[in-house]
């Protein structure tokens, strides 16, 4: 072989390997029939590939799960999307079948989700009247960092998409949460006090940020969906510089959002949120805020989704409890049939190579009706069989 020819050889298996990476698409000899879960550890889907949908969500309809994630690439910029979100089918939860791209980034700078925005923890759920499915996401603008703090909107008449990108903004522009005071009301928005100094944190605590946002709307960056009991559903996320969560009602097409809204544990400085029902009760499981690095968990509980909402501490427990087992909660997934089981889905953040993300997905249990989740090297839905 000419050294020419070596040259270009080794070119092309370069950017083959390169290519590999970005797409997600590298194949393993693992084979992927799986039959309990192993958090932590690589899972592959059905073609023996890493499974690609990060900080996701998942719905049950017509009797198989669909997971929706983040496509993430590999290297420091594999958190901007170059591909978009990503779409995962499942009878059993164990094998994931790879759907395909559900809401693609596209391919002009002039569009809110171009290649290389950010897109992070889709969620979709159901419209039982319109007959569509309902996407709602995390969009940061490109270029911007994490300042825009956005939602996005994306329908489809398919579960497994396309998904068509409707509009994304700020929430409940000029509109006041529902326990708004007439102090909350008459605050500028502006502060004279330092960032984190007492003084401040009780500006926040009583609305500083919240009149600041009135005009543009409300920050959402962490996000979540709930749909309660009677179909009524609810846009859950992060707001006011990430130090206070926000539940927004939405309209009864799931696409926008009907102006009621209330503010979660105030200047607590939670994100994350991962919100179910059991018992009638309302618990919500966050984490503080500490960039791509694990922290505990904390739980919060309300009688109803309007509060008030009280802190319960740590629901996890044992070796590692304080980090969370090294992840971050993205999700709480009802398991179809059976009665009170949820699966605690939670997130390993590898920002230096964000491909390389795994999955922490564990048992749920109640004692007392307080939530408990413990680590388990290896489990499956047997331990739920005990839980009725």
């Amino acid at each position: 072989m000419s050294l020419k020819f070596k040259v270009i050889a080794g070119f092309f298996m370069s950017f083959s390997i390169v290519l590999g990476a970005c797409s997600g698409n590298a194949k393993s000899e693992k084979t992927a029939m799986n039959e309990s879960f192993v958090p932590g550890e690589l899972w592959y889907d059905a073609d023996s590939v890493h499974i690609n949908a990060h900080g996701g969500g998942v719905l049950y309809h017509e009797g198989t799960y669909y997971w929706f994630g983040e496509h993430k690439t590999s290297g420091r910029g594999g958190n901007t999307s170059l591909l978009g979100l990503r779409c995962y089918s499942s009878d059993d939860l164990y094998n994931w079948k790879n759907e395909g791209i559900a809401l693609a980034s596209v391919d002009d700078p002039e569009s809110e989700i171009t290649h290389g925005c950010v897109m992070e923890r889709p969620k979709v759920i159901y419209n039982e009247t319109t007959k569509q499915f309902v996407m709602w996401f995390h969009l940061e603008l490109k270029g911007q960092g994490y300042a825009a703090a956005r939602t996005g909107l994306a329908v489809s008449d398919k579960v497994t998409g396309p998904y068509t990108f409707v509009k994304s903004s700020r929430v409940n522009a000029n509109v006041w949460p529902i326990e708004a005071t007439t102090e909350m009301k008459n605050c500028s928005g502006e502060t004279k006090h330092d960032w984190w100094t007492q003084e401040w944190r009780k500006e926040v605590n009583k609305g500083l940020f919240v009149a600041r946002d009135l005009d543009s709307g409300q920050m959402s960056r962490d996000m979540t969906l709930f749909v309660d009991d009677d179909g009524t559903a609810y846009h859950i996320h992060s707001a006011e510089e990430n130090l206070t969560l926000h539940i927004a009602e939405l309209t009864p097409d799931y696409k926008d959002f009907t102006g009621k809204w209330t503010r979660v544990a105030p200047g607590g400085h939670n994100e994350a949120p991962a919100l179910f029902k059991y018992k009638g009760k309302y618990y919500m499981i966050a984490s503080g805020c500490t960039g791509w690095d694990p922290n505990e968990a904390r739980i919060l509980v309300a009688d109803s989704i309007w509060g008030p909402w009280e802190y319960k501490g740590n629901p996890c427990k044992g070796k590692d409890a304080n980090l969370t087992f090294h992840s971050q909660s993205t999700f709480v997934l009802p398991v179809a049939g059976k009665e009170n089981a949820f699966i605690f889905m939670g997130d390993r953040w590898r920002p230096r190579n964000p491909i390389d993300g795994r999955y922490v997905w564990l048992p749920i249990t109640f004692e007392d009706d307080q939530p408990a989740i413990e680590w388990h090297k290896q489990w499956d839905l047997s331990v739920f069989n005990s839980e009725i």
